[in-house]
Parts: C-alpha cells; sequence; structure tokens
C-alpha cells in the first residue's frame, strides 16, 4: 500500500495476462454537503486510475451527493441542486477527457429528477468516449429502495443494465439490489452476464442479539455485506466488482461499511479494501470471461437450473418443470 495525492491506493495483479480486465475501486467517502469537494475527490482518485492503466474506474452510490438524511427542510433542496444534470459541464471539461488510452469507462452515480414533484431517480450512470452517457443504454435506474430512499426516490423502470465489453458482459445493481436473488439470476441465466459491477452505499450498523446462544452483533449489515456477496457470486457464477461508500455521514453520522473489492464466480474474494478508511484498489489483469469458463468446467450452476426449471414469457420468471 502507498500513499499518493492524499489517497492510499492498492495495486494488485490478478494475472500475468495483459489483456485482462483491470478495475480500479474507489473506497470513499462523499461529503455531505459538499457537491465540490466530491467532485475534487472523483476527479482526483480518476486521475490516479488513468495514470494506473485502469480499464473502468468505478465509484460508490451517491458518490456525488452524499447520502439522504432526516431533515427534508435540508435535505431535499440540497439533492434538488446536486442531481446528474447539473454536474453536465464538469463531467463534459474534467472528466471525459481523461477517458482515453486504456481507461474506457468512468462508472458514476447520482440522483436525476423523476416525473413526479420532489422525487428522484438513483441513477448509475456510465461515463465513456460517447458524449450522451445519460442515454438509455448507459444509465441504470435503482430498482429496490430501502428505508429513507423511499421517501425521496422512485423504483426504476428497467431491470437491468447489460453493456458489452472487450473483456466480458456486464450487469450492474444499485445497494439494495443486490439482496434480490431473482435480479441476480437473471443477470446470470438470462441476461448471461460475465460480471455484475455493484454500486453501493451500505451501511455498517445493525443490531441483532440472540441472548440464548450467545451471539450479538452491532454491525449486521456490514456483516451481510460479507457473506452475502460470496455466496451470490459463487450461486451465480459471475464476477462481482463491488465499489461501497465508507466513513461516517456528515450529518447524521450514520457509517458506511467500506469493503469495496473482487470476488471471483468461485465465491472467493481475491481483495477487498478497508471497512474505516478511504483507498483507492486496484487489480489488473482480470480474467473476466475466462475465469467463468473454468467455473461452468467444474458445475454449471445455469444449465442445472434449467435443466430443472423453464422459463416464462421474457424469461425473468422461472416455474418447475414437471413434465419429463
Amino acid at each position: 500500500m502507498e500513499s499518493v495525492n492524499e489517497f492510499l491506493i492498492t495495486e494488485r495483479s490478478c494475472s500475468d495476462d495483459e489483456a485482462g480486465l483491470s478495475v480500479g475501486l474507489a473506497n470513499i467517502s462523499a461529503e455531505v454537503p459538499g457537491v465540490e469537494a466530491n467532485r475534487d475527490k472523483i476527479r482526483r482518485a480518476v486521475e490516479l486510475f488513468a495514470e494506473r492503466g485502469v480499464n473502468i474506474a468505478v465509484f460508490p452510490e451517491f458518490c456525488l451527493s452524499g447520502y439522504f438524511w432526516d431533515a427534508r427542510e435540508d435535505c431535499l433542496p440540497y439533492m434538488q441542486a446536486a442531481v446528474v444534470e447539473e454536474h453536465r459541464s464538469w463531467i463534459g471539461q474534467e472528466l471525459q477527457p481523461l477517458v482515453d488510452g486504456d481507461l474506457e469507462a468512468i462508472v458514476l452515480n447520482g440522483l436525476t429528477p423523476a416525473a413526479e414533484p420532489e422525487r428522484f431517480l438513483n441513477r448509475t450512470f456510465i461515463v465513456g468516449r460517447e458524449p450522451d452517457y445519460l442515454a438509455d443504454e448507459n444509465t441504470y435506474d435503482k430498482v429496490f429502495l430501502p428505508g429513507i430512499e423511499k421517501e425521496y426516490t422512485e423504483s426504476g423502470r428497467d431491470d437491468r443494465l447489460v453493456v458489452e465489453t472487450r473483456h466480458g458482459r456486464l450487469g450492474f445493481t444499485t445497494c439494495y439490489d443486490y439482496l434480490f436473488s431473482a435480479l441476480l439470476r437473471e443477470y446470470a441465466t438470462v441476461a448471461e452476464v460475465d460480471a455484475i459491477v455493484q454500486l453501493a452505499s451500505w451501511r455498517a450498523a445493525g443490531r441483532r442479539d440472540y441472548p440464548g446462544m450467545n451471539t450479538r452483533t452491532d454491525s449486521y449489515y456490514g456483516d451481510l455485506w460479507d457473506m452475502v456477496v460470496p455466496a451470490a457470486s459463487a450461486t451465480n457464477q459471475v464476477w462481482t466488482i463491488a465499489c461501497n461508500a465508507v466513513g461516517r455521514h456528515g450529518v447524521s453520522g450514520a457509517r458506511f461499511w467500506g469493503g469495496s473489492g473482487i470476488w471471483a464466480p468461485s465465491g472467493l474474494c481475491l481483495i477487498q479494501a478497508s471497512r474505516t478508511s478511504e483507498e483507492l484498489v486496484i487489480v489488473h489483469n482480470v480474467d473476466v470471461r475466462g475465469e467463468q469458463d473454468e467455473e461452468h468446467d467444474d458445475f454449471d450452476y445455469g444449465f442445472d437450473f434449467k435443466e430443472i426449471y423453464r422459463p416464462m414469457g421474457d424469461g425473468s420468471t422461472f416455474t418447475r418443470d414437471l413434465s419429463g
């Protein structure tokens, strides 16, 4: 680990094959309020990723604005002023020129106005070499909404975003989405993605107490992140490239779990960032397609699932096939 331009950087190589994917994960916190500070941090991180030969740079959910808080009279106008559309000039002048050479895409997340007044869509978007990064083919609107997000945001109308790259097929989820196995199964068995890119502001705190078994945790949600991501990667045989926020919310004090990382289709975690501190994680030469093929040579969960269940309609729903 080294320190460069106020960032701790961890850099590794997954293999010697330089044709593989190089990923940059920004395990960072967002200032609240502090749009300008967030922009500056994102730009500096992208510059470092570009210098280090990263192909795809991934940032956490709410990286531009920071997360919601309870005081609606303060939170709502702040979020309205921080919507993605307000960043167009900055993105065009400062970020898009960096998408050159090895760097192919920057994955960001922010809010965009919904049809209903004072409501938003939670939008993940891909800044690439094409000018219109808010086009439908470059955006994903969060589907599942927890807690306070239901007060401000609406569920996305499209359930999936699949992007074909020279490294493999990528699907996208946002935070809470990842807990819903049906969505992940659709990505794996219907869209046949090689990797799921998960952006999150996944919190740490959450109490679960089982006194009869002398078992308790005050970091239930964080523990869940460390359990669910490897299990879902393994059972769906896909890579998970996950970027989570870290640190404390500037208004509410809520703590985010961090722990950004890369999980192989076997479910094994190859690298994971700090749960308490900001850190840029760079992993070179990830064989996205090849490693997934090797997993299929052992157990092919997708094929075995389809032997028992048959698709209905567009293939997003399955039912047990008892005909044979």
